[in-house]
């Protein structure tokens, strides 16, 4: 499943009350999407967007050319998979892990702790309400990638984390809380 299936690319009141929002409002809005205040802020001033898209492809684009240290920092922002989720977003990402076996949960836990052993850093996945012996069975065949690969493999899985919930942020009516008069 694509992760911008649901998107309306007509449904323009979300985007367009996004495009208008003060500097500030706008990278707290996309830092509830990633914490990678470079990747936040740079989205922020590529307003206004002409449409959904155009605002998921260039964030796209800017992830790619974050900086080592600015996925550090992004990665800060994701709770271990098995792990209480720490916001919304992460607990209705990791929905399909809540009501997991324990054995499941504790093979997590192991698993979670060999691989930031090896890589430096949480395991990162497209969770999407998949089940937790999924997650675990990714994590697993993940634990063979070298460090390079592995990198690469985040990167994609925080751009499908990043555009799923900047979808959720175009499909969910807010406050103009931060809106420019």
């Amino acid at each position: 499943m694509r992760p911008d299936e649901d998107l309306d690319p007509g449904d323009r009141g979300q985007l367009d009350r996004f495009n208008v929002l003060t500097a500030d409002a706008c990278v707290e809005r996309l830092l509830a999407c990633c914490s990678s205040p470079t990747w936040a802020r740079r989205v922020a001033e590529e307003r206004p967007f002409a449409d959904p898209q155009e605002l998921l492809d260039r964030a796209d684009e800017l992830l790619v050319e974050l900086t080592e240290t600015d996925i550090d920092q992004a990665l800060a922002g994701h709770p271990r998979i098995g792990d209480r989720p720490d916001n919304a977003s992460s607990a209705r990402e990791q929905s399909g892990v809540s009501g997991a076996d324990a054995a499941v949960i504790e093979e997590l836990k192991k698993y979670n702790a060999s691989y930031e052993d090896k890589f430096g850093h949480v395991y990162l996945v497209f969770a999407n309400g998949r089940p937790a012996d999924v997650l675990l069975g990714i994590l697993k065949e993940r634990m063979d990638n070298d460090p390079v690969t592995e990198r690469r493999v985040l990167r994609g899985e925080l751009a499908k984390i990043n555009r799923s919930r900047l979808i959720r942020m175009l499909m969910t009516p807010d406050t103009d809380e931060g809106a420019s008069a």
